[in-house]
């Protein structure tokens, strides 16, 4: 088995507790579930910038991240630096994060924010609504298309951003959905952890216009930025980069100064 394979087994298993711990009847009395979108699609098409500054923990490929800093800290000096959205890792067994650091992130800051996760259950869109996420993050390599199609769709419905995240040409091809705003490439390969942004440069010119596009991992340096808005990219994910110093919302400020 594969590290995504171990993590989505352990997903169905931890799932299926919260449902019984607190049904969508619950999560649909929170403050933040019919509170107003800023939707991350249309602040990327928009933005100068493009960068999605994560907050990440730690990671199955490089252990221990940064475990220091406060997620609110870390929203607040990111919002301050110009970035266009954050994204907030929310699994606890590989990543460390939690459901709590998106709300926290969410009562600090008005900035769009993504709920990044391994999602398998339309529970957990329910959730990333009830918590203040802006979006979600879909991994077409752990879905079918059915899946896709109503997770998507459910999405929407909940008025949430959609970004669907690709890592080769045939799961490109079953994620040109109508309900998805943001097509992700992941530079970094699931099965070897392996990264190379020429992921993103090829399968650029199958991506058509209408989504937005968004490259995730494996971008360090403001020339990669610039050399992927060659190939129509106008989204950055950016985590390790920023989480591995002292100061992440420091050091997303002066990258974003370089690339100004």
């Amino acid at each position: 088995m594969t590290i995504l394979d171990h993590i989505i087994a352990n997903k169905y298993k931890e799932v299926a507790l919260k449902k019984e711990a607190f049904p969508i009847s619950i999560l649909e009395k929170s403050p933040h579930f019919n509170g107003t979108k800023n939707s991350l699609a249309k602040v990327l098409r928009k933005s100068a910038i493009g960068i999605i500054a994560e907050h990440k923990r730690r990671s199955p490929s490089k252990s221990i991240i940064n475990e220091k800093v406060l997620v609110q800290d870390v929203a607040i000096g990111y919002e301050k630096a110009g970035v266009s959205g954050m994204s907030v890792l929310t699994d606890t067994n590989y990543f460390g994060g939690s459901l709590d650091d998106l709300l926290m992130a969410r009562e600090v800051s008005t900035f769009p924010l993504l709920r990044k996760e391994f999602i398998i259950d339309p529970y957990q869109i329910y959730e990333a609504k009830a918590y203040g996420a802006d979006a979600i993050l879909l991994i077409a390599a752990s879905l079918t298309l059915t899946e896709l199609k109503e997770f998507s769709t459910l999405a929407k419905g909940l008025d949430l951003d959609v970004l669907l995240e690709v890592h080769n040409r045939k799961e490109l091809e079953k994620s040109l959905l109508p309900t998805v705003d943001m097509l992700g490439v992941n530079n970094r390969n699931l099965k070897t952890f392996e990264v190379s942004v020429d992921a993103s440069k090829n399968l650029s010119r199958f991506i058509p216009p209408e989504f937005v596009r968004v490259s995730e991992s494996g971008i360090s340096s403001v020339s990669t930025i610039k050399e992927l808005r060659n190939y129509g990219f106008s989204g950055f994910l950016i985590g390790e980069n920023f989480m591995k110093t002292e100061n992440p919302g420091k050091s997303a400020e002066e990258f974003i100064n370089q690339l100004k």
